[in-house]
């Protein structure tokens, strides 16, 4: 699973060590920046394409397993199990008479 604060600072980090890299082969500040801007995009691009291979893979698998006749399993934090009993707080309102 891709986390994104950890793939910011990865990025982060690649990118630094490519503006490094790069000023010490060129020596210009000027060609730095802008191929380090560039690098940036491509880095960006890159993760957008693999958050969307992520959720259409996801997707992929929840239709073929609703289409296959699995049921889907509900979420056990929403799950209720039994009646709901009622109290003041979630009883229907009453007509004051």
């Amino acid at each position: 699973m891709m986390y994104a604060p950890r793939v910011f600072a990865s990025m982060l980090g690649a990118l630094i060590v490519f503006a490094v890299a790069t000023y010490v082969l060129t020596g210009s500040i000027g060609t730095t920046l802008w191929q380090t801007a560039v690098a940036a995009v491509l880095l960006q691009l890159g993760y957008f394409v693999g958050v969307l291979i992520l959720v259409s893979r996801s997707a992929r698998r929840k239709s073929q397993g609703a289409s296959a006749g699995e049921t889907v399993k509900p979420d056990q934090n929403n799950a209720k199990s039994g009646p709901v009993p009622v109290s003041r707080l979630n009883a229907p309102e009453q007509p004051n008479l």
